[in-house]
């Protein structure tokens, strides 16, 4: 194996903040919200986007950036095309792993569980919100596959803009997922690596039990 000097030389100390259980909320999502606010108030770029990990049914694991677009003690939002390749994974797999990385402040939010489609009306909701460029490119878009070169998409854009004018409704295969946490983890830099790790776990009952993790 070569060995890159520049690599391996690359060194950080997180001295950022810390992380006590004894100070953390019994409840993940209050967690969550508070890491996630702070995140946006601080003016951290794109502190909605996080990273979805999907596996399809024989296991294999793909992820990619997505951003999160609601949220409630239920779970977390984000849409996309139904026919994108984390589509058919999700349709074979119906478990997920999210994560948010926020380098600025040394946290990373880790959550996992199941998802689901949300309702057609919050679909058809959050799609009338978006700008009008956004609509027609979930028209244009069929997501994930082959296409010649960029002009395709050029001129898909440029079709479904001519037949929807200002009003295109939202195609059937483009909406929001729901990832119903079954275990968060809330990970906070510290220095020599010795850094923080808080982890809440649902038991069958639906009460959440925290713990701290070894780094």
């Amino acid at each position: 194996m070569k060995q890159d000097k520049a690599l391996k030389h690359l060194r950080k100390s997180y001295e950022k903040g810390h992380l006590n259980e004894n100070e953390t909320p019994n409840q993940p999502y209050l967690q969550f919200t508070k890491w996630l606010y702070e995140a946006i108030e601080l003016g951290f770029y794109e502190p909605n986007a996080m990273t979805l990990a999907t596996a399809d049914e024989r296991g294999r694991p793909s992820c990619r950036p997505v951003l999160i677009k609601a949220h409630d003690e239920r779970g977390l939002v984000w849409f996309s095309n139904y026919q994108s390749r984390k589509g058919h994974h999700l349709a074979k797999n119906h478990y997920a792993s999210l994560q948010f990385y926020w380098p600025e402040c040394e946290r990373v939010i880790r959550i996992e569980g199941s998802v689901e489609m949300i309702a057609k009306e919050e679909s058809d909701a959050y799609f009338e919100a978006r700008p009008l460029t956004h609509r027609i490119g979930a028209w244009a878009s069929s997501q994930s596959e082959v296409i010649s070169g960029r002009q395709t998409i050029v001129k898909q854009a440029a079709k479904y803009g001519a037949q929807f004018g200002l009003n295109p409704p939202r195609p059937p295969h483009w909406g929001g997922y729901r990832l119903l946490p079954e275990y968060w983890e809330f990970w906070q830099g510290r220095p020599s690596r010795l850094h923080d790790r808080i982890a809440y776990s649902i038991t069958a009952q639906g009460e959440w039990v925290k713990q701290r993790l070894a780094p």
